[in-house]
This record gives C-alpha cells, sequence and structure tokens, in this order.
C-alpha cells in the first residue's frame, strides 16, 4: 500500500514508523528540514520537504499512485486543503485529517466533510479521544490500562502487581489451578522498562505491568486476583480547563451522575467559558502548582486528579503534589514518550498519552481484512487487535495448536456470538467469529494477511 503522510511530528513519525516497519511504501511531507531529515534518517521511507496541501508538492510525493494521505500537520486547515487537493486532483481513495479545533465539529456544520464539499473520509479529534479515554480509565479504578472491546464483551485491562498481589511468583499455566473461575489470557508483561511476550512458564514479579484480556463480566474477579479492590471515584480534580478537561467534565456530567467534578484553570477567560459550558462542575481559577488553590480544590479527600494541563512536567509535579497531600489516585497526562518510563517509579499511577491514542485510532482505518479496531500498547511493544474471521483464514476449522500462528502473535479471546470463549490449544476458531489477539510490531502485517478477504471468499 503506498500512503502520504502530510506532517513529521511526533504522530507523523509513529504512524510512519509502524507503516514502514510492515512493509508499506510511506512518503511524509513537512516544511521542517529537520523533521525530515529525522524521518529520513531513522526510517525507511521517503521524506520531501515541502507545504503538504500545495498540488506540486503532493505531484512529487507520486499522489496520483497512492491508496491514501493522512495529513497529521499542526494547522487543521492544512490537513483540510490536503484532504481537498489530494481528492480533487489526484483521486486518493482514502483520506484521513487530524482536525483539533472544535468548532470544525460542531453537529450544526456536520455536512462540511461530505463528497461534495471537504471530502476527507475519516476526521480524527485527539482531544476528544483522550478525553474518551481517561473516561474509561476512570472506570476501573487500579488498572492503569482499559481497552473495551467486541461491543465491550471482552476487556483488555493493564495492572501494576505490588508486592501483595496474590498471583506473585505464579508460573501462568498454574493460573486457572489458583483460580478456576478466573479466564483470563496474559498477552504482555512490562519489566523494567522491557516487554516480554509471555509464555506458560512464566512467573509475574513486583513492580511488574500486566495487561491481559478478560471476559467483561468477571471484571471485578479479575482485579481482585491481582489485588486491586478499589472502588470507583466519586470525586474528581480536573487539572486544566483545556477542551480535554472540558470534554471529560461534560462526559462525567453526561454519563456519571453521581460523581462530582471539580476543574482548575490558569486563564480566566477560559475558566469563565469552561463555567459556561458545564452544569455541576464546580470551576475555580488559579495554577495547578499552588497549594492554596489545590486545598480549595479540597484535594485532601479527592479519590482521583486527572492532570490534563497543555504541559508535560506540569502535569507531573501537580499529580506528585496531589498525592503527596492525600489524593489516592493520579492519571496524567503526557505528550512526551522520553518521560513515560520515568512517572510510574515517581508514584503516578496512569500515564495517558495523546501520541499513542491518536496513532492507534488512525491505523484502525488503515488496516485492512476484517480488523475492526486496532489499540497500539506503549512503543515498541505492539497491537491489540480486534478481527472478524473469515471462512478462508488461517486460523479457522483447527485446533489452534495446530495451527501455526506467526512468531510475536497470541489469541486472547474468541467471542461467538454472546459467548467469550478463553483459548487454549484445543480451541477451534469457526467463521464469523470475532477473535481479540495481540501482535508485536513485526507481527502485525502478517495478522493482517490471516484476516484479509482472499478472492476465493466470493
Amino acid at each position: 500500500m503506498k500512503v502520504i503522510i502530510a506532517g513529521a511530528g511526533m504522530v507523523g513519525y509513529n504512524i510512519a514508523r509502524h507503516l514502514a516497519q510492515e512493509g508499506n511504501d510511506v512518503t511524509v511531507i513537512d516544511q521542517s528540514e529537520d523533521l525530515i531529515r529525522r524521518v529520513s534518517d531513522n526510517l525507511d521511507v521517503q521524506g520531501i520537504v515541502g507545504h503538504a496541501s500545495r498540488p506540486d508538492v503532493l505531484e512529487h510525493a507520486a499522489a496520483g499512485d497512492s491508496d491514501m494521505l493522512i495529513a497529521v500537520t499542526y494547522a487543521d486547515e492544512v490537513n483540510m486543503v490536503a484532504c481537498q487537493v489530494a481528492h480533487s486532483l489526484f483521486d486518493v481513495p482514502t483520506k484521513i485529517a487530524r482536525v483539533r479545533h472544535q468548532s470544525y465539529l460542531q453537529p450544526e456544520w456536520s455536512n462540511l466533510f461530505t463528497r461534495d464539499h471537504m471530502p476527507i473520509d475519516v476526521i480524527i479529534s485527539p482531544e476528544i479521544e483522550v478525553a474518551r479515554a481517561v473516561t474509561r480509565r476512570l472506570q476501573v479504578p487500579g488498572a492503569f490500562e482499559m481497552i473495551p472491546l467486541v461491543d465491550d464483551k471482552v476487556k483488555l485491562l493493564g495492572v501494576r502487581c505490588d508486592d501483595k498481589c496474590p498471583v506473585l511468583h505464579t508460573p501462568l499455566r498454574q493460573l486457572t489451578q489458583l483460580f478456576p473461575d478466573l479466564n483470563i489470557t496474559i498477552i504482555g508483561i512490562l519489566r523494567d522498562g522491557k516487554p516480554i511476550i509471555p509464555t506458560a512458564n512464566d512467573q509475574m514479579l513486583p513492580g511488574d505491568e500486566v495487561y491481559f484480556v478478560i471476559d467483561s463480566n468477571l471484571e471485578s474477579r479479575a482485579m481482585t486476583a491481582f489485588g486491586h479492590e478499589e472502588k470507583e471515584a466519586r470525586r474528581l480534580l480536573i487539572l486544566g480547563g483545556g477542551n480535554i478537561g472540558l470534554f471529560l467534565a461534560e462526559e462525567i456530567e453526561r454519563s456519571h451522575p453521581g460523581v462530582s467534578a471539580k476543574i482548575i484553570e490558569f486563564d480566566k477567560a477560559r475558566a469563565e467559558y469552561v463555567a459556561g459550558r458545564l452544569e455541576r462542575t464546580v470551576v475555580i481559577h488559579g495554577d495547578v502548582l499552588d497549594m492554596e488553590i489545590l486545598e480549595e480544590a479540597n484535594v485532601a479527600h479527592t479519590e482521583t486528579v486527572v492532570a490534563v494541563t497543555n504541559d508535560d512536567e506540569t502535569n507531573i509535579l501537580a499529580s506528585l503534589l496531589a498525592k503527596r497531600h492525600g489524593s489516592q489516585r493520579t492519571i496524567t497526562l503526557l505528550n512526551k514518550g522520553t518521560y513515560e518510563s520515568l512517572v510510574s517509579t515517581l508514584g503516578v499511577d496512569v500515564v495517558v498519552s495523546p501520541r499513542n491514542i491518536t496513532v492507534s485510532t488512525i491505523l484502525q482505518h488503515v488496516r485492512r481484512g476484517r480488523i475492526h479496531s486496532v489499540h497500539t500498547l506503549r512503543d515498541e511493544f505492539g497491537e491489540l487487535i480486534e478481527a472478524e474471521a473469515l471462512e478462508t483464514s488461517s486460523l479457522v476449522g483447527a485446533p489452534l495448536r495446530e495451527i501455526k500462528l506467526p512468531v510475536g502473535v497470541m489469541v486472547g479471546a474468541v467471542v461467538r456470538g454472546d459467548k467469550v470463549i478463553t483459548p487454549d490449544g484445543g480451541t477451534v476458531i469457526q467463521a464469523r467469529d470475532r477473535v481479540v489477539l495481540f501482535a508485536t510490531t513485526e507481527a502485525v502485517r502478517k495478522v493482517e494477511k490471516m484476516f484479509s478477504v482472499q478472492l476465493e471468499y466470493f
């Protein structure tokens, strides 16, 4: 597949890295010579310095032969015009654009992004996606990651093992003997920052971050098995009243009437605007690093603090201050990947990465075959994939023990109708089953082929 990526920032770079590793023909366009040099030096892609919405630049990138344009520059208008030019002049089949400014996304203007006006096939709003990701993490206290799959019949959960975790030092093959009603599949372990694809003989150690797939009905049982019995927060403090903080508060008001929320915002005009948009949420004008302001917000009796200002360092420091002064749990927004491996050792409970969330959302629309959703788990770790098994798939019709899965691929769950199956060697996948599996970055392309629609299917 030939893909043009407009924008070589963090999101564009990571999309290019994923697609290039899978053998796609990738061209990256950016006005910054330094960013293009970084892309060209580190990735197997073509880099072009230029304005991504200009016809001559897109022509130079061979847009006429391209299958897809992914526009993720810092300017919404450049992203939208690039999609328009790619459609009108080069007939690019699929156009994806990142659009940040919410005025473009208001319901009353919903006909803007149609084939007759602004022909963009997929609109990605990072702020909305991040707010949804934070809301998901609030629903399962004790988990640093929660991803619903197959219409919420299955969940991926990420938990941190402390010294009191009941399943420590237990070979994974013995978990079903110790917890016969706990049908989980552990798909990945992060130990000292290094990813491990577990085998039946591996054990969990203190400090491990464990990813597992579970029947949603057994969620609380699974969390208890890992020593996490935290109650869902009833008092929430949001640090930062930008788009993410506002969307999060609106979602809390809409869907969680039992939760009491407060927002601290530094900019007075913005604080007044946010207060006008919300009904039940208390908005406080002040500095999130000012202890008096945190005390005014009653941080000591707040169960969860969510730090979503536009500055990583402020989010980290504010989270640590909140924990020191009594908050039970912190969720921290981090744009820079360099901090991610450090903050868990400092006491930050959950890290939310806009870059990873945006990349996951875009990759979901890039993947081919009967793939319904894709979620990136940490840099260089791999992807969680939900796909529909077709009659022609190599996965169908034989016990899993007889199927040679690619190295780095693990089946986490099989959903047949309303039934969730925890797979073992004797599990036989049938056509139209929904399959949840984990694939390392190197194995994703092979998974894509396993679920692709072959000619004999027709």
